[in-house]
C-alpha cells in the first residue's frame, strides 16, 4: 500500500496508508481528512479538495492539466504548488507523498 501524509493547517499530522488507483481526494475523504470537502465528487468542477504538495514531491505529482488550473481560480491561497487533490493519482510513484489542507476551502 502508498503512504500519503495528511498535515492540517494547525499541523496535525495523519498518515494513511491508500489503495493504488484511488485519488488523493479519495482517500482523504474516505478517512474524513477535515478541509477536504469535495463537493463535486473528484470531477475537477469545484475547487473544494485543494491541497498544497510537498515542494519534494511537485515533480512527481505533475503540473495542472488547464481545466484544473481554471479550477485553482477558485481555491483560496493559491501557491505555486496547489493542486487538486481529484487529479492526483495514488501509485507506488507517490508513496511517502506528503500533502498540506489549505487553513480555508473555496468552494
Amino acid at each position: 500500500m502508498t503512504k500519503i501524509t495528511f498535515i492540517q493547517a494547525d499541523g496535525t499530522v495523519r498518515e494513511i496508508e491508500a489503495e493504488d488507483g484511488a485519488t488523493v481526494m479519495e482517500v482523504a475523504i474516505q478517512n474524513d481528512i477535515p478541509g477536504i470537502v469535495a463537493e463535486c465528487g473528484g470531477a475537477c468542477t469545484c475547487a473544494t479538495c485543494h491541497v498544497y504538495i510537498d515542494e519534494k514531491w511537485t515533480e512527481i505529482t505533475g503540473v495542472p492539466s488547464a481545466m484544473e488550473e481554471d479550477m485553482l481560480d477558485f481555491a483560496f491561497e493559491v501557491q505555486p504548488n496547489s493542486r487538486l487533490s481529484c487529479q492526483i493519482k495514488v501509485s507506488k510513484d507517490v508513496d511517502g507523498l506528503i500533502v498540506r489542507v489549505p487553513p480555508q476551502e473555496g468552494s
